[in-house]
């Protein structure tokens, strides 16, 4: 049925195309004899290789760099939509360095095609490139920065993938039912945080039993305090995976997320999770241990099932209905479910938690929900930055980015002198803080004359912090009697004050993601609210 859907899908796709998806404006043999088929784009600057109709390419193709016709050259920089689509007789393709671009579907339904290189020139892998094709093995180079939805949807032969740290995204289903792959390697925790979390990654790991960061297998698993969410399917059928540590950061676990996870044999789920997926930890059949956390405020179907679990310690003060499946049968009779102080009748005329037989006051024994550490806090004073974190031994962390401009083509530059500041807070024993965020930037004392320094002239401007959480913004640094004016994405002025004592504090109505244009005095400083 899947196969079936995807390809009334590709069908329709290849109709909008339209008549040229089965044209050609000329054909040429390569330097091996083999034919290929060509039409001009850019303004007839450039080549494009396209379908010569069903089945057009077999064997070994080799895709020239450039081409001859009608003594003209001119360079070959894209494979086109569907170029190769259905030819079920090519075994390999050789793309060359010009390639820039290779269109949706190009290698879909490529049976014999076993392995390919995609080179550095190239930077996106579209949408269904090589669905349902034969693939073992691919080669990303870096440079590539994107993976699109259904990418390699159905290539259950591919059992290894590299994935280049230069990879930023991958789209909804790129590895759907790529049943063999048991490898994924990827080169670095910031990609890989990007890639494995990103908000738009259906299923990027699925099938991926063994994990590789940097050439060393992911066993233990501990999620940086930059994720936020876990996304559906996320670590789907990671077997060797025996533990995960959830920080303070995230809110949400999806779908099917440690679906298949069988090593894993202890969870703890902070309090800052509101919600538990559906199917999120189905068949993780070594669990000896669960703590739900204390925010959680839903559970999806079958978030447990197939696990028989010995101990659920759950810190929900009020206990929402579950479903009846949402823990194995054998957990609902057997297991022992920890609960707060106090909330034991609760738990059993709760339906779901009042399946469980045995139900206790406490925590567990020793096993207990972690403390977080405290979010840091940010100021500035006299050329230092200072971090503090309330939690007693805890280590700030912080990262800084500037987003001056480095080289310009222009008679007129304007240096924005602008710095993203993030810090987060660890401690062992301890839960990582949530992550801390300001703007720094400087703003005239004295106009005409910030930004320089030489002999005639001196900098005099001030250095102000902006901080926003929760809606509100907080300005510190500016001078007494500046005006500071808020707006949004739009340009429509949501709030204003004048700095006192060199402070002000706005309340904008803004929701954590959103925009805002802090205006102060001339200077407009762009922020997005956490």
């Amino acid at each position: 049925m899947k196969r079936l859907s995807f390809s009334v899908l590709l069908a329709a796709v290849l109709c909008l195309m339209g008549t040229k998806a089965q044209a050609y404006e000329f054909k040429q043999e390569n330097a091996d004899g083999v034919t290929i088929y060509y039409n001009y784009i850019n303004d007839a600057t450039e080549m494009e290789v396209v379908t010569g109709g069903n089945n057009s390419y077999s064997g070994d193709v080799a895709i020239p760099e450039e081409v001859t016709y009608m003594n003209r050259t001119r360079k070959v920089t894209s494979i086109g939509q569907a170029a190769f689509y259905y030819c079920t007789g090519l075994t390999s393709v050789t793309i060359p360095g010009s390639v820039t671009s290779i269109g949706k579907f190009a290698f879909a339904e490529c049976y014999a095609l076993t392995s390919i290189t995609i080179p550095s020139s190239v930077t996106s892998i579209e949408f269904g490139t090589f669905n349902n094709s034969g693939l073992t093995s691919v080669t990303i180079s870096d440079g590539v920065t994107s993976i699109g939805e259904t990418a390699f949807n159905l290539c259950s032969n591919l059992t290894s993938i590299t994935i280049p740290s230069s990879v930023t995204s991958i789209g909804q289903s790129a590895f759907y039912y790529c049943t063999g792959l048991t490898s994924v390697h990827i080169s670095d925790i910031q990609s890989w945080c990007k890639i494995a979390f990103s908000e738009y990654a259906s299923n990027p790991l699925s099938y991926a039993h063994h994990l590789y960061l940097n050439g060393e297998e992911i066993k233990d698993l501990v999620i940086p305090t930059s994720v936020t969410r876990i996304e559906n399917f996320t670590f789907l059928n990671c077997t060797d995976l025996t533990s995960v540590t959830i920080p303070g950061s995230v809110t949400s676990i999806g779908d099917y997320a440690f679906d298949g996870c069988s090593g894993l044999n202890c969870v703890t789920i902070p309090g800052s999770v509101t919600r538990i997926g559906g199917y999120a930890f189905l068949n993780c059949s070594s669990l000896t241990s669960v703590t739900i956390g204390s925010g959680v405020k839903s559970i999806g179907e079958s978030a447990f099932a197939g696990c028989d679990i010995p101990e659920v310690i759950s810190k929900i003060e009020e206990p929402f209905a579950i479903d009846a499946y949402t823990f194995s049968a054998n957990t609902f009779y057997n297991a022992t479910l920890y609960v707060p102080e106090g909330t034991i009748d609760k738990y059993k005329a709760a339906d779901g938690w009042k399946k469980f037989f045995v139900i206790e006051e406490g925590d567990g024994g020793d096993t207990h929900e972690l403390e977080i550490c405290a979010t840091p806090t940010i100021s500035y004073s006299n050329g230092r930055l200072t971090f503090y974190c309330a939690t007693e031994g805890a280590t700030c962390h912080s990262s800084i980015t500037d987003t001056d401009i480095a080289s310009y083509s222009s008679n007129e530059v304007e240096l924005t002198v602008t710095y993203t500041i993030s810090v987060y807070a660890t401690k062992a024993g301890h839960v990582d803080s949530d992550v801390a965020t300001a703007t720094l930037c400087w703003i005239d004392a004295q106009p005409k004359t910030e930004g320089i320094t030489n002999s005639a002239a001196q900098i005099e401007a001030n250095a102000v912090l902006i901080q926003a959480e929760k809606g509100v913004i907080t300005v510190n640094g500016a001078a007494d009697g500046i005006s500071i004016g808020i707006y949004n994405a739009g340009g429509m002025r949501l709030g204003g004050t004048v700095s006192t004592d060199g402070s002000a504090v706005i309340e904008t109505g803004l929701q954590a993601g959103e925009i805002a244009i802090v205006k102060i005095g001339e200077k407009s400083v762009k922020i997005t609210l956490k």
